[in-house]
């Protein structure tokens, strides 16, 4: 029994899928103009938490990621630049060029983390035609208007608007302080943009309603419903997108379809610096590479993420990341030393297992691991956590094949030959100069071993 909090109702649910053992999945992804940085990637990881979490109690999941390649404007009041039409610019290469760079550097980086690559990742720019016969659908039934730069969602018209967020409509109306132009509402949305008159666009396509572009909230539902159906059961992304993004997916969906769009929708919550959200102006906007260069291994980011539950703020510093570091080879260390007895502790797995389905509470499951292999007493350590790593997916049990520098090799020849000597004031001089290079050398019955340190 999986149980998992639900943004919708604001309780904890236990899951029911739709369809007997399968899960279909739906997860925000990259609007791809730029590097993805650490925060997108805690909310990537939750969401690949979630997959293992539901592949560990035998679902089979469709996991979709879309690729947002067009139709995200700078503001989310549908005003301001295309983000990749702005990159594209600014670099000099098309709106494809851009996307694609990005777009790969970010299945390199979800690698690295040893995030599971989902189905399918669609691209909204190969989604228009579907894009375009939900807004046909959504003009017909009469909830959209035209404006001169584009066809409008209509809130005033879909009863339930923001519900997902639990929006006070009214308040908002007699909040507003600026001029919401020629929208009839603060909160309806573009649905499809026009190209201006005087406007060179990389990246436009004809419409019933003229040239232009699609909205980007649009695009989410039209993939999602393409690869998903017209209902299905998780929708999962940041807790930013609670407010518009997905409370405009719900809108347009349910009004298009006349059916409830998604049983679950789960959000992380944001990765913090210094107690605010992770931004350029306020720092710890650091990409995957950024880490590495600074001698963090990916997946010492992704132990760090497992150590505070999903849902809430996980504040991060290189300090925090260099804990976690620590952490995670101490642990790797420890099951290295355990001996593969071929047995499964079913005890220890059983706590594991009520942690993981109690609404993801990975860190609650970490204490479970760290006391297991604390136990003296406890059998089967190494297939157990074998079996608990299909969820953390710290490649825990995996012997890391390093390659060592040749300087290395002949400093640890030359200790190993002053240890035969019984020259202990050169072997522990030598074993300093390895250490200070950044190795660790292990001494065993066949001479020694070298690690990272």
């Amino acid at each position: 029994m999986i149980k998992l909090y639900n943004t919708l109702t604001r309780k904890k649910e236990t899951f029911k899928p739709i369809k007997k053992d399968f899960v279909g999945i739906y997860s925000c992804g990259p609007t791809v103009y730029s590097y993805q940085h650490i925060g997108n990637f805690r909310t990537y990881i939750f969401s690949d938490l979630l997959k293992r979490v539901l592949q560990y109690n035998n679902f089979k999941v469709k996991h979709l990621i879309n690729v947002t390649d067009v139709g995200h404007l700078t503001s989310d009041s549908d005003e301001g630049e295309d983000k990749i039409e702005k990159a594209a610019m600014k670099e000099g290469k098309t709106a494809k060029e851009i996307s694609d760079f990005y777009f790969n550097i970010f299945k390199e980086d979800l690698a690295k983390l040893r995030i599971e690559m989902p189905e399918k990742f669609p691209k909204a720019t190969e989604h228009i035609k579907e894009q375009i016969e939900i807004i046909k659908i959504l003009e017909k039934k009469g909830y959209t208007y035209k404006t001169s730069d584009g066809i409008y969602f209509n809130t005033g018209k879909f009863k339930s608007y923001g519900k997902l967020a639990r929006l006070n409509i009214k308040g908002l109306q007699e909040g507003k302080r600026v001029e919401v132009g020629e929208k009839k509402r603060k909160t309806d949305f573009a649905l499809w943009k026009f190209s201006g008159e005087n406007e060179k666009r990389l990246q436009e396509w004809n419409s019933p309603w003229g040239k232009g572009f699609p909205g980007w909230h649009i695009e989410c539902s039209a993939m999602s419903m393409k690869y998903l159906g017209k209902h299905f059961d998780m929708h999962t992304g940041g807790q930013d997108h609670i407010q518009i993004h997905h409370t405009n997916e719900i809108a347009q969906s349910e009004a298009a379809t006349g059916k409830k769009f998604v049983n679950y929708w789960l959000h992380g919550a944001f990765l913090t610096y210094h107690g605010e959200k992770v931004s350029k102006s306020k720092g710890g906007l650091y990409t995957i590479f950024d880490l590495e260069e600074r001698g963090f291994q990916p997946l010492s980011f992704r132990y760090l993420c497992l150590t505070t539950h999903y849902k809430k703020p996980l504040d991060f510093s290189l300090e925090n990341l260099k804990s976690s570091k620590n952490a995670l080879e101490r642990l790797k260390n420890k099951i290295c030393s355990c001996d593969d007895d071929g047995k499964i502790n079913k005890k220890y797995l059983a706590k594991f297992e009520n942690a993981i389905n109690d609404d993801l509470n990975i860190p609650n499951a970490l204490q479970v691991l760290w006391n297991f292999l604390r136990d003296e007493n406890a059998e089967g350590k190494f297939q157990t956590v074998k079996k608990m790593d299909r969820v953390f997916g710290l490649n825990l049990t995996e012997k890391e094949k390093i390659s060592v520098p040749e300087k290395v090799k002949k400093l640890a020849q030359e200790r190993q030959k002053a240890r035969e000597e019984k020259n202990w004031k050169k072997s522990d001089e030598l074993r300093n100069k390895i250490n200070q290079i950044g190795y660790l050398i292990e001494d065993n019955e066949k001479g020694f071993l070298l690690k990272k340190k």
